[in-house]
């Protein structure tokens, strides 16, 4: 006899009742009721239907069952679901996770160590097929009902179970599947959203058996190979979001690992694909979990699809259906042939070279963009110096990028050295900076599915710089030690203000954009860098595009818990 008592419903919209109903018929009979959108003709929101559902539990239920009218559920759904509240019965289960996300990412990892729940990370917590115990459910409506009209419901979801300290977890595999019916909260911009792993014959059981403690998660997202690092500490839990290229190269791998093998090693899809699964094979290494799936308590489907994923789930904001489907099988071996060479790296006795003591001391920046710029310097650092020496101890003082500083500059001291570097700087963006600053406004307000506001004059210019190239700039310089000593460190080119709203518009979610020319308060000084010279070597290689769909994605995971400078 169980302990517990699930309500469960279907939320949709007048405009997918059909939906929604097919799949109440689809479940067992009074498993699934349908609840509606309270205000359909109103602004789209499925926080707006969301806080309807979790308020509809039944009297003497126990936990609340929500999941999106375009789901489709697995066969073992209800079973799984049971199990799973008794093994847990205080937390919250995620039960679809995006192949593109973090939460995918860990439950790759939870397919390779045989587990059937990974504990969910620091990103939004997916909502889309998702148990709350009663007491949480209801409490996220008096939450979500006070934040109407900003955060979608998963960020909310991720912030409310972070602050309650409820343990969270996601299903291997997932319970759920999205079936794509279009999006009328304004997702579709997207392309494909599928999981990272279903499949709908799963048999139930096992379900105590949770991986947890995940510090590295690598994940292709957007065409671009990323890593989520964990900080060990002091201070709260944070995550560094990191070039997936950066995070191998401090790994010490050896040169000849970074091009993918084959007469597609340039196709951006391959080497997406391939970056990402070498650190994921280099981390399974060091959790003890065999990379191909052959251990006694692995289920060799889960991890099969899990593994098949990576590569389309990289692509899918820019390709088809049809194209995500010609591609998967090579993206799929692709994928194994690098876990298993990021695995057998890192069980090589040996193979990491010791570095010279020393590093970089931080003034006036102990926050999140001094431990990004830290964190890249250190790992790009030119281990291979034929002098042995790496790099130089150096002081960085970031005191002058703070937000209203008279002119943004940066600079190095080395010791001994009494004339410091000093680097001008155009404005920084990007994992760690602040939502406060000119371009952090806009992101922050697109990512709450808020217009775009220019304000002031739309053609005034600034010189953006993304934080991984000025931590370049920094690399550039205290490997060269130049005489000269000021540099610096902007675009080549200017972008007015009206283009960077258009950029954000199209990088970060397709919101309105407006021009409040009243406003001059908010807007950047003018600023001269055509002249200014570069570091040694030094040119800006961030895609604009790709750099601030970056920063939106650490303010919407880091920057919403975080007070940042």
């Amino acid at each position: 006899m169980t302990r517990h008592q699930l309500s469960a419903v279907v939320m949709t919209h007048p405009k997918r009742r059909r939906a929604a109903e097919q799949m109440a018929l689809t479940a067992p009979p009074g498993a699934l009721r349908v609840v509606m959108d309270p205000d359909p003709t109103g602004t789209p929101s499925v926080l707006r239907t969301a806080l309807a559902a979790w308020d509809s539990i039944e009297d003497g239920a126990t936990h609340q069952l929500v999941v999106q009218d375009d789901m489709l559920l697995s066969e073992s759904f209800f079973e799984r679901v049971d199990l799973a509240i008794e093994a847990m019965p205080d937390a919250a289960l995620a039960l679809f996770a995006l192949w593109d996300s973090r939460n995918g990412a860990a439950v790759r990892f939870g397919a390779m160590a045989g587990a059937r729940w990974v504990g969910a990370v620091n990103e939004y917590f997916p909502c889309v097929a998702i148990v709350l115990p009663r007491a949480v459910a209801e409490g996220f409506v008096h939450y979500g009902r006070a934040r109407l009209g900003g955060w979608p419901d998963d960020i909310l979801m991720h912030r409310y179970l972070t602050d309650l300290g409820v343990p969270r977890y996601v299903s291997v595999p997932n319970l759920a599947e999205h079936q794509d019916q279009g999006s009328i909260s304004g997702n579709a911009f997207r392309g494909p959203r599928r999981s990272v792993c279903f499949l709908p014959d799963d048999r139930p059981g096992d379900e105590g058996q949770r991986l947890t403690g995940l510090r590295v998660l690598p994940f292709f997202k957007y065409g671009v190979a990323r890593c989520a690092v964990r900080v060990a500490g002091p201070g709260p839990e944070r995550w560094l979001h990191m070039d997936g290229e950066q995070y191998l190269r401090g790994l010490e791998l050896p040169g000849s690992l970074f091009t993918p093998p084959g007469p597609e090693s340039d196709a951006p899809d391959v080497r997406g694909t391939w970056l990402t699964a070498l650190a994921m094979g280099h981390e399974a290494a060091r959790l003890g979990l065999d990379p191909d799936g052959s251990a006694p308590m692995v289920r060799a489907d889960v991890y099969a699809e899990a593994i098949a994923t990576t590569g389309p789930g990289g692509i899918s904001n820019t390709s088809t259906e049809e194209r995500i489907a010609e591609r998967r099988e090579v993206l799929a071996a692709v994928a194994q042939r690098a876990l298993a060479a990021g695995h057998e790296f890192a069980d090589r006795p040996g193979t990491r070279r010791s570095r010279r003591p020393g590093g970089l001391t931080v003034r006036g920046g102990a926050s999140p963009l001094g431990e990004h710029l830290v964190r890249r310097i250190t790992d790009l650092a030119d281990l291979a110096d034929p002098a042995g020496d790496g790099l130089p101890d150096a002081t960085l003082d970031l005191s002058g990028l703070r937000e209203g500083a008279p002119a943004q500059e940066l600079t190095v001291r080395l010791p001994g050295d009494p004339r410091p570097y000093t680097l001008a700087v155009g404005e920084v963006y990007g994992p760690g900076c602040s939502r406060d600053t000119l371009i952090g406004r806009m992101v922050w307000d697109a990512l709450r599915s808020h217009p775009v506001t220019v304000h002031g004059d739309p053609d005034s210019e600034l010189h953006p710089v993304y934080v991984d190239d000025l931590a370049d700039a920094v690399l550039s310089v205290l490997r060269s030690r130049p005489a000269t000593r000021a540099f610096t460190v902007a675009a080549e080119k200017p972008t007015t203000l009206a283009e960077l709203a258009n950029a954000v518009h199209a990088a970060v979610r397709p919101v309105p954009v407006q021009t409040d020319p009243s406003s001059h308060d908010l807007t950047v000084p003018p600023r001269e860098f055509t002249d200014g010279l570069r570091p040694p070597g030094w040119a800006p290689a961030t895609d604009p595009a790709k750099g601030l769909h970056a920063f939106s994605q650490w303010l919407a995971y880091e920057g919403t818990l975080l007070t940042v400078v």
